[in-house]
């Protein structure tokens, strides 16, 4: 999938938009202080470090599959109990922690349905699982103008508007077929700047996720058409792209 990469490169390509999620993201899951809460599919920590900043690091855990990013959440938060492990098989027991979060996680879970029962299963019972994903489906995603112009250029090439939770309700249905209760939903946006398309365009370059490895794979000729392409879609000088994310919420039981 393309996220075995430094912490810095998934930084530039996606941190920019995370980043000023988290907090949102953090508030419309109702964490406060004392609470112990677990921050799943961590990447490099964007949402680790907001939730540190309301709980303090020795409330929080921190768990992803890949070994580069969890040494980076090492590094940057030591204080943060971070594993590396999946979703699908999270190494804590029963009831462990008050809330549990996925920021833009569940849409590559192997199986999401197993992914948000083992959310529930570390939260305790009437503790928060809490979860948002990108508006790939909807068009309103960070990514999404990105694959407009892949799309005029290769209409069969694949995407994230499949992905689980990207469609508009799709990630409350989850929330309901894994067993959590009082479910809610609703969308968090973001504003990110840009000084120039090159700026925009460079962390595309980087292989992180399915739009990175979907340029990796171009030759030379065929990202420089797909650049062009995007270029056409984006102004010229300094511009603001908003991206808006899906969230859900529930209850463990």
């Amino acid at each position: 999938m393309g996220f075995e990469v430094t912490a810095a490169a998934y930084g530039s390509f996606m941190g920019r938009f995370s980043e000023p999620l988290a907090p949102a993201f953090v508030k419309a899951s109702g964490v406060s202080a004392g609470q112990r809460v677990l921050d799943v599919g961590a990447g490099p920590g964007a949402l680790t470090a907001v939730l540190v900043e309301v709980a303090g690091a020795d409330r929080v855990a921190a768990v992803d599959p890949s070994q580069s990013f969890v040494a980076a959440l090492r590094d940057r938060l030591p204080g943060v109990d971070a594993r590396a492990g999946s979703a699908e098989d999270l190494p804590w027991d029963d009831a462990s922690f008050d809330a549990a979060l996925a920021q833009l996680v569940v849409h590559f879970m192997r199986d999401p349905l197993v992914g948000l029962r083992e959310m529930g299963r570390v939260t305790r019972p009437g503790g928060t699982v809490s979860a948002c994903v990108w508006d790939h489906a909807g068009g309103g995603g960070p990514l999404s103008l990105f694959w407009d112009a892949v799309h005029e250029l290769d209409p069969l090439a694949g995407g994230e508007r499949g992905l689980a939770g990207a469609r508009e309700g799709h990630l409350a249905e989850l929330f309901s077929e894994a067993g959590l209760a009082d479910v809610g939903s609703g969308m968090l946006s973001v504003e990110v700047g840009f000084a120039s398309v090159d700026e925009w365009w460079e962390p595309f370059t980087y292989g992180v996720g399915p739009a990175g490895a979907y340029v990796a794979d171009l030759d030379d000729a065929g990202r420089e058409a797909l650049k062009a392409e995007c270029a056409s879609r984006l102004p010229d000088g300094p511009f603001t792209l908003t991206a808006s994310a899906w969230v859900a919420t529930g209850h463990a039981s």
